[in-house]
């Protein structure tokens, strides 16, 4: 499906400025997407809708594919425990996260669009080494532990559906190898993007179980914390669990660097938040999916508030609904565990080309990017061999990872509102005050959780009063960082109006062409306790962890 036909041609300026920014010139040129192409010279205006649909299905893919690998092994272990675990009561924080997936999500494509440069160059370029390498380091360590999950939910499918492991994890490590390994964008995405569709075999396993949709309509529309004396730390392990595996942030590293190497620019962006909102969309069906079929499998039997994995989850579905529901929900799993494995090595594998200036495209071969495929294929394959070895503690890696993600997602956030109020980076495209302010607040909400799971985890006997009181306190600040920010925008203290006309032709110079930032004292303050708070919160969440695996 291919729309050409160019009525104006892209100007040498707007080409060139392109080719300045973009780290790779791999990244620049025709999208080649799975359902279409698009030339880099059409200028053609989309007026009709047959116009416009095609060229949503040659945009779509960056948003759909990190959504839907989002719903990985990790995800279906986590919410799979908070419904075999809690029933649908935690079932409201999905919907809670939506925009939060949006709004995250949103800034990091059109940072790639505007830029032409991922994520962890931009950080490392902005803010020099010193807090750049924080942000890079959480990252690598997490996609290379989530990389472990992926492979550990691959052994967990194959066990059920009756496969040898050793032999299961070695065909999929060939296989996510394999298919970066063509040189085709093109290929690449058209098989992560049927991967995505099977994605849906998690729906008829939802109707097979029959859950109680009046249940699971108050549950997703009314906040509750299912708590009892002494269980608050484990169920706020399981909460930031849930927002560590729905908003994950490896997703901010991988959306921005395959939009840059799909060569989307900001003139189809609208088309790409369209993509956003489908990825968004599945993403929300199968985590309720599963929260609800598991709590239907498992209510009033002996196994309910027995979670063990999500091969104990299969078991279950077969024994309530027939061996079908246990199969197709391995299937499911077995396709999310290659699909993140997917996502994940290539994310991390764009991150440390951007960090060390290799050629990094999937347009390329492996010829002509040697470094990038080496890393992605060492991932992989390191991962696989961790997954195999004998007496591994695999359970404890899959737990602790989406609790981990959770508790680091504000440092991601920061660094995420700080580039798109970059005015040197996105000049009219920086964040409006709305989009600033649901940012703050979202960091201020995963601060005050970890610190309601640091006390929970520190003092086991907490009170409901005592954890009001913190909320309070936490509320208290936020109320006067808010009264701050009117202050100095009513006093003119604030930052100068954003002047968005010429919006459309804009891009980021190249870096070197940037004048380096200054971070105010304050600034620096601000970021050096989170930092500080949240390694001592990730220690206290390692502490909660093996306490709960050695039956504390």
């Amino acid at each position: 499906m291919t729309t050409h036909t160019p009525t104006t041609r892209t100007t040498r300026c707007d080409v060139t400025a392109g080719r300045r920014a973009a780290p790779d010139d791999a990244h620049i040129g025709d999208i080649h997407g799975a359902l279409g192409t698009i030339r880099l010279d059409d200028r053609t205006e989309r007026r009709r809708l047959s116009a416009k649909l095609k060229t949503l299905l040659a945009i779509v893919g960056p948003g759909l594919i990190v959504m839907a690998g989002d719903n990985d092994a990790g995800a279906f272990a986590t919410y799979g425990q908070a419904g075999q675990n809690y029933g649908t009561h935690l079932l409201w924080t999905i919907l809670l996260l939506v925009p939060v997936l949006y709004v995250n999500q949103e800034m990091a494509l059109r940072l790639g669009a505007v830029t032409g440069v991922g994520h962890a160059r931009l950080i490392l370029e902005r803010f020099g080494r010193f807090w750049g390498a924080f942000s890079v380091i959480d990252l690598l360590l997490l996609n290379a532990l989530t990389l472990v999950t992926e492979f550990i939910g691959i052994t967990l499918a194959a066990g059920y559906l009756g496969l040898p492991k050793p032999g299961a994890v070695v065909l999929a490590a060939v296989v996510v190898i394999a298919s970066a390994f063509t040189g085709s964008f093109r290929r690449f995405e058209r098989i992560a993007m049927t991967l995505c569709g099977a994605s849906l075999l998690l729906v008829p396993v939802y109707f097979m179980l029959h859950p109680a949709t009046s249940q699971l309509a108050r549950d997703i529309a009314v906040p509750n914390l299912p708590v009892e004396k002494g269980q608050l730390a484990t169920v706020m392990l399981l909460v930031i669990a849930l927002v560590g595996t729905t908003v994950a942030p490896w997703q901010l590293f991988f959306q921005q660097s395959y939009v840059i190497d799909k060569r989307i620019t900001p003139r189809y962006l609208r088309y790409e938040k369209a993509d956003l909102w489908i990825g968004i969309v599945i993403v929300v069906i199968g985590a309720a999916a599963m929260m609800g079929f598991t709590a239907a499998a498992f209510a009033g039997t002996h196994g309910f508030g027995r979670f063990t994995d999500a091969a104990g989850i299969a078991t279950g579905l077969g024994h309530e609904a027939g061996r079908v529901a246990g199969v197709l929900f391995a299937i499911a799993l077995l396709d999310a565990s290659i699909l993140g494995a997917f996502a994940v090595s290539l994310s991390t594998a764009y991150a440390i080309g951007d960090v060390l200036g290799l050629e990094h495209s999937l347009h390329r071969g492996v010829g002509s990017a040697k470094g990038f495929y080496a890393v992605y294929a060492g991932l992989v394959t390191g991962a696989a061999t961790i997954v195999l070895i004998p007496g591994s503690p695999l359970g404890l890696v899959t737990e602790g990872v989406q609790t981990l993600a959770g508790v680091l997602l504000p440092s991601a956030s920061v660094f995420l509102l700080l580039l798109c109020n970059d005015r040197q980076v996105l000049g009219p495209w920086v964040n409006g005050p709305k989009t600033n302010a649901f940012t703050a607040a979202v960091v201020g909400v995963l601060v005050t959780m970890s610190l309601v799971l640091t006390a929970a985890v520190l003092f086991p006997g907490i009170s409901a009063a005592e954890i009001l009181e913190i909320l309070a306190v936490c509320a208290l600040f936020g109320a006067l960082a808010v009264a701050y920010s009117m202050i100095k925008r009513h006093t003119g203290a604030g930052p100068e109006p954003v002047d968005r006309t010429g919006r459309a032709s804009w891009r980021m110079p190249p870096l070197h062409a940037l004048s380096k930032p200054v971070m105010s004292t304050s600034r620096k303050i601000g970021m050096g306790a989170l930092r500080a708070y949240l390694l001592v919160a990730m220690v206290l969440v390692i502490v909660k962890i093996m306490q709960a695996a050695l039956g504390h």
